[in-house]
């Protein structure tokens, strides 16, 4: 028999598209951005302004995003 939830996690991508805002463009390439959550990280690529927002996928910007609301809850 067939384990449903292994079958389904191999339709999910490894690496999941992440929202981010870019904090600052370094002079290298690379970018400083954030996550709705606070943590900052660097990744490849300085196409998106910073101040605007952008997709990043495996360490690298991909595009860059509208400006959507973000809620956060406690459960």
């Amino acid at each position: 028999m067939k384990n449903l939830f292994r079958e389904f996690q191999r339709l999910l991508p490894d690496d999941p598209e992440q929202y981010v805002e870019v904090v600052a463009i370094n002079t290298n390439g690379a970018s400083i951005v954030e996550l709705p959550t606070g943590e900052r990280f660097r990744v490849e690529g300085d196409s998106v302004a910073a101040g605007a927002n952008a997709f990043i996928q495996g360490g690298r910007i991909i595009s860059e995003a509208p400006t959507l609301p973000y809620y956060s809850a406690t459960v």
